[in-house]
């Protein structure tokens, strides 16, 4: 196995869920480092086994507003990195930490503390990814040399970023444009606007199936149950375009922050849009919020003299795997109140796959998917404690980890500013086959066969098409 870097210091993994525990021999194969100096710190003891497997000291606490300070500064000094995969557990402070005491740092997404996503005391917009990642990017120092801070870096947010810069690189060479690797942020969104990129989907289909099948009145899903419902119930989020003509009935905008992406007053686990995979084909899923739907939109937008001149429309589009959907439904029925029973899917996982890819659509080409297909038997042959889903988020992990130990002094960053080539170069191993497939699919199709039906037949590719009723 290729080592990636070389690391000295200390690394101290903060939760140690599937995600936690399916990384861990990620870093082991590919950060040469003494497992002695890796002390994981978990809520829970779910974990423990996998950490006694390995011989890494593993210590059961719940972190607070109150003890993240006296618990984390014990166990970290300059140079050393905080993996931050809990939840409940602020990112914000948890990079203020670590930049006082000189440590790396990178989180699969931005979290507030316990019961932030459900403050009733805060508005609709103030619960929003789009305000948590405001929050993380207030951090930023551009030009300072503050110790490294990768933001939001799992499967998605973070590895669809570099997909779509890939992707982009695609088309151009498929259609006769430019195709050399722009050099910065504004030669990137000039490249998408060349193409014609209108909207860009992070299109998942998770086929994932076990022989036990769901239970009445239990939660099951492939990753973090606690995570998905947790931002099923934020507020339904996507980063806005500037070809979209009509604005939703139930959206909104921030009175706050840069703008590039707007809210609908209603639950991302209560609201579907028509996306489309090349296996899967045409499909109805969920726009649950991610910080990808804003980064993306946001690092994509070109402005001047203060008017936003290109900006595609951005959101993901998820169908998780059937017994999840099934478990959607019944939280729903129950007025979203959890069920008695959660089960994460990973042992008796049976067959499937988790096809994870972006879908940018409006260019010359119609859509163009690029992405990852994962089977459960490619995840189980190349990583252990793995499932299809879980395995997209440890490689993107590792990749992230090890572009930070390359660049100690980057500061605060999301994916959308790392080095899309180096990311893939390390996490595509644990992707399995690497796709970029082109469709003629629009929302339109099969549209008003049966149903006379309110779309907007001038182009195709407006919210108000992808968008299910």
């Amino acid at each position: 196995m290729t080592v990636h870097a070389t690391f000295t210091g200390r690394l101290v993994m903060l939760g140690f869920g599937s995600i936690g525990q399916g990384v861990l021999p990620l870093i082991l194969r590919h950060i040469r480092m003494p497992k002695e100096r890796i002390h994981i710190i978990a809520a829970d003891a779910r974990g423990e086994a996998v950490a006694a497997e390995y011989g890494i000291a593993h210590t059961v606490m719940t972190v607070t507003p109150d003890n993240y300070r006296g618990i984390l500064g014990l166990l970290l000094n300059r140079g050393d990195f905080l993996l931050n995969l809990s939840v409940d557990v602020s990112s914000v402070a948890l990079v203020k930490l670590c930049r006082e005491i000189g440590a790396l740092y990178l989180d699969t997404c931005v979290e507030p503390w316990a019961g932030g996503y459900t403050d009733a005391s805060l508005s609709t917009s103030q619960r929003s990814n789009y305000a948590l990642r405001e929050s993380a990017l207030a951090l930023a120092r551009p030009g300072m040399g503050d110790p490294t801070a990768v933001m939001t870096h799992g499967a998605n947010p973070g590895l669809v970023s570099h997909f779509v810069k890939q992707a982009l690189l695609n088309i151009a060479a498929d259609t006769g444009v430019d195709a050399t690797v722009p050099a910065d942020r504004a030669d990137w969104a000039a490249l998408a606007q060349t193409l014609g990129v209108k909207v860009i989907h992070i299109a998942e289909r998770d086929t994932q199936t076990a022989d036990l099948a769901k239970k009445p009145g239990e939660f099951v899903n492939t990753w973090s149950i606690d995570g998905f419902v947790g931002e099923g119930n934020q507020p339904a989020e996507l980063g806005w375009g500037t070809h979209e003509k009509t604005f939703p009935a139930d959206g909104a905008r921030h009175a706050f922050g840069g703008g590039a992406a707007i809210y609908l007053n209603r639950r991302g686990a209560a609201t579907r849009v028509r996306t489309w995979t090349p296996l899967e084909g045409p499909f109805h899923g969920f726009l649950i919020t991610h910080n990808e739907s804003i980064s993306i939109a946001d690092y994509y937008t070109l402005a001047e003299g203060g008017t936003v001149r290109y900006r595609p429309t951005v959101h993901y589009a998820y169908h998780p795997c059937d017994d999840a959907v099934l478990s959607l439904h019944e939280l729903a029925g129950k007025n979203w109140a959890m069920q008695a029973e959660q089960r994460l899917m990973m042992r008796e996982i049976a067959r499937g796959i988790d096809e994870l890819g972006v879908l940018l659509m409006g260019h010359a080409r119609g859509a163009y998917w690029y992405g990852s297909r994962l089977s459960i038997e490619e995840a189980r042959r190349v990583a252990p404690h793995n499932n299809a889903t879980s395995l997209q988020v440890t490689a993107a992990v590792l990749g992230g980890m090890v572009w930070a130990m390359e660049n100690p002094s980057a500061g605060v960053v999301e994916a959308d500013e790392l080095d899309h080539a180096r990311v893939l170069e390390i996490a595509n191993p644990y992707l399995g086959e690497m796709a970029g497939v082109y469709s003629a699919w629009t929302p339109l199709e099969q549209r008003g066969v049966l149903f006379a039906e309110d779309t907007d037949q001038t182009c195709p590719w407006q919210f108000g098409n992808f968008r299910v009723a």
